[in-house]
């Protein structure tokens, strides 16, 4: 595994906004669907993928600037020296006429004095075993996955097509709020202590009329002035498809019906409301008609509405 400032282009000291703009950059040029029939392509994609994972996380960067963790994301053990000081693995020939100095005697309280000699590990002796055998899960990916609204509020199933070139299928629950994340458990890269996980984002195209709000569903819906003012039975969307709902006489814009289960349905099946608000529109044509028959009625029906509100 390359260095991953290398991978990214970037210098050690580069920002966090520079290797997020060098990672999208990257991503999008070298991307398989992008690329198709180009050798090593995916092997370059997940290389990106992995170095602005371990790039992005200030813990592991960290990590790795110190030599504590290796370009894949793998935690180093801390070096161990032989007599001759240099670092060696637990060659204990290599030891056999070792004089213990003062770092064994702080490490076992005293138990091997200065002086002593040292003739290997005893078992259960080794300090920094645990360290060494230690396992490590590998990185998490990130991915981004688009869906409609209505997909996002009756849920579906959508696949992914994951950095390693695996594609799987993803049940997006209902009711899926915009930026939400599935975690999809052992997809991501591997380590010596398993997988890592798949962190995928949802993105919800926004509704031309409806919006979300918990498990209820809230929309505007344009009225003529005459069904307002006599009432009407109009045809209203909903997520299950077109309703008749009842507009009531003299209705005035801001006015709220409630659509009873016509929402979004919670874990147990049970579903919110629809609440459809009323924008009363005038016509684009006959304004002259209008403005004389408004004209009388103002005449012999006059009227203040913010007076009634109490704003004047």
């Amino acid at each position: 595994m390359r260095d991953p400032y290398t991978v990214l282009g970037v210098s050690r000291s580069a920002s966090d906004d520079e290797i997020k703009s060098a990672y999208r950059r990257l991503a999008k040029k070298f991307h398989p669907d992008l690329n198709p029939g180009e050798k090593d392509i995916e092997h370059r994609f997940k290389e990106i993928n992995a170095a602005h994972d371990l790039l992005s996380d200030p813990a592991k960067r960290a990590k790795f600037d110190r030599g504590e963790m290796d370009a894949a994301g793998n935690e180093r053990a801390p070096p161990r020296y032989s007599r001759r000081g240099s670092r060696a693995g637990p060659d204990m020939s290599d030891f056999s006429d070792f004089v213990a100095e003062d770092v064994f005697a702080d490490l076992f309280g005293g138990a091997r004095a200065r002086g002593t000699r040292f003739t290997g590990w005893g078992a259960g002796d080794d300090p920094f075993a645990d360290t060494r055998h230690r396992a490590t899960r590998g990185p998490d990916v990130h991915q981004i996955l688009h869906v409609s609204f209505g997909e996002a509020a009756r849920g579906a199933r959508k696949r992914v097509s994951l950095p390693s070139g695996k594609i799987i299928e993803v049940a997006v629950p209902p009711g899926s709020e915009h930026l939400c994340k599935l975690r999809l458990k052992g997809q991501g890269q591997p380590g010596s202590g398993g997988h890592g996980d798949a962190i995928v984002e949802i993105h919800v195209e926004p509704h031309p009329f409806f919006t979300l709000k918990g498990q209820d569903v809230h929309m505007e819906l344009p009225v003529a002035f005459y069904e307002a003012v006599l009432g009407a039975s109009v045809s209203a969307p909903t997520l299950d498809g077109p309703v008749e709902i009842r507009i009531p006489k003299s209705a005035n814009t801001g006015a709220i019906l409630r659509l009873r289960g016509k929402g979004v349905a919670d874990p147990q099946g049970v579903r919110g409301d629809q609440y459809v608000k009323l924008k009363v529109v005038l016509p684009d044509s006959g304004a002259e008609t209008l403005q004389k028959f408004a004209e009388k009625w103002a005449h012999n029906h006059p009227y203040d509405p913010r007076k009634k509100a109490g704003i004047v």
